[in-house]
């Protein structure tokens, strides 16, 4: 009975990363897409943050000359990248379909929907229709994760499923705001002009945030405040804290119902009471790129403790 609960934990997790991977990316890219077209900037440095942040940047063969084709290939069609959109979609059906019985039937219906889309496209269609290939892999995304709160029951299945979810949004959040930063360094003058505006809010159309923002800070759109609210705003479902506070929740319902405590609870804890006690303006003080990367490395550490525990 281990076994399969084992199992399929696994695929329900694996499942809930790759659809919110995959739709992250398309937000990724959209990002990289919106700074690439801002007046004075260098599209080669976008892109190249784009690859950086996405953690793919040794599948590219020039990453020094990485463009919106290359991003098109390598992060929306190829199937040899494991993190592509399309192997990102394939690989969650694939993990549906091994734990099928597991699925809803909407939930099912939802992942095949439109399945072979990418499969069916060539790079120059893609890049063609670039913005309308992005809305429809996050409309996906959005597709599945409302199949999965309007028909799954909220036992174990329900848990792993949506951790894993959470697991990746938190990571893609602190990605897309490193994207930021990886284009500032090389143009340190840019910073608190007109384009560096236009990039923070960027960051903000990437995570579906601008009109939740607006009423949150009303119209102030500072680095400061921006950052703070995709961080440790704990009311947006996109932010780090909400995530963490997500997976910490989940968590605790795997404790209680297995009565075992395992080192990801302690990690996951850590981090949500450091998120909740910790202003921005310290973490700016200390370093918001070190703080981004750390958290990412953080990030990455809790998703093997909890394969560890679970037996994945």
């Amino acid at each position: 009975m281990r076994t399969l609960l084992s199992r399929t934990a696994e695929n329900l997790f694996w499942l809930g990363r790759y659809v919110e991977r995959a739709g992250s990316t398309a937000r990724l890219i959209e990002m990289g897409h919106r700074m690439a077209m801002l007046p004075g900037s260098y599209s080669t440095d976008e892109w190249r943050s784009v690859a950086k942040a996405s953690g793919c940047l040794d599948q590219f063969e020039d990453p020094d000359g990485i463009n919106e084709a290359a991003i098109i290939r390598t992060l929306i069609l190829d199937r040899e990248n494991p993190s592509s959109i399309r192997s990102c979609l394939e690989q969650a059906r694939f993990n549906g379909r091994s734990i099928r019985t597991a699925l809803t039937i909407e939930m099912w219906e939802a992942l095949n929907d439109g399945w072979r889309k990418l499969e069916l496209m060539d790079a120059a269609e893609a890049q063609r229709e670039l913005i309308a290939v992005l809305d429809w892999v996050k409309a996906r995304a959005s597709m599945f994760r409302g199949t999965v709160e309007a028909s799954m029951l909220r036992n174990d299945g329900y848990y792993f499923l949506r951790m894993g979810g959470h697991l990746e949004r938190a990571d893609m959040t602190l990605r897309l705001l490193a994207v930021k930063y990886y284009v500032l360094l090389p143009e340190t003058d840019v910073v608190g002009g007109g384009r560096d505006h236009h990039q923070w809010t960027s960051v903000l159309h990437a995570t579906s945030a601008i009109r939740a923002y607006h009423h949150t800070y009303r119209g102030d759109y500072s680095p400061g405040q921006i950052a703070d609210f995709l961080i440790l705003n704990r009311r947006f479902p996109r932010s780090v804290a909400y995530s963490y506070a997500q997976i910490g929740r989940y968590l605790d319902e795997l404790e209680a119902a297995y009565g075992e405590h395992h080192s990801c609870h302690e990690t996951a804890a850590k981090v949500i009471h450091e998120l909740s006690s910790q202003q921005m303006g310290e973490i700016f003080s200390q370093g918001l790129h070190e703080f981004i990367q750390t958290t990412i490395g953080t990030t990455q550490k809790l998703g093997r403790e909890i394969y560890q525990a679970y037996h994945f």
